[in-house]
């Protein structure tokens, strides 16, 4: 293999509000935490251990911003994206390092915001929907296919 790859896929829960910023000429970008967890048992005294890892997300423009509409803390995303480590000048002059995640693709998994409509939906439904057609009256379907 001559080229080379860096990918990213990962599924966690968002740690904090997607943190939004405006530029000058209406480009944006948006910050937030991502947190993955690995469960197993250590064998030595059978206690279930979960490790959590924390993953600081970038994404930029339109789906920034609808990332900061649509997502809160808690929510579960799917994404890929890139690794990208940058370093800067602090105020007190040290240089500082960050590595992040710079976002290409994402998908939402759960939503608070859809939880709780789904609870309100189910606690209001009192006696099951009925379906909205009637299959004895729908006419026979059309024998006559053109293949």
């Amino acid at each position: 293999m001559n080229g080379t790859l860096n990918k990213v896929l990962l599924i966690g829960h968002l740690g904090d509000d997607v943190k939004i910023h405006y530029f000058e000429g209406g480009n944006c970008i948006g910050r937030f935490p991502l947190a993955t967890n690995e469960v197993y048992i250590n064998k030595q005294t059978n206690e279930k251990i979960t490790s959590t890892e924390w993953h600081n997300l970038v994404v930029r423009n339109k789906a920034a911003e609808i990332c900061e509409k649509y997502l809160s803390k808690g929510d579960k995303i799917y994404v890929e994206g890139r690794i990208k480590s940058r370093q800067w000048q602090a105020e007190d002059g040290t240089t500082k390092y960050t590595t992040e995640i710079q976002v290409t693709e994402f998908t939402f998994l759960t939503t608070k915001k859809e939880l709780d409509h789904n609870k309100q939906q189910f606690s209001v439904a009192a006696e099951p929907a009925k379906p909205s057609y009637d299959i004895q009256n729908m006419p026979a379907p059309d024998t006559d296919l053109p293949f």
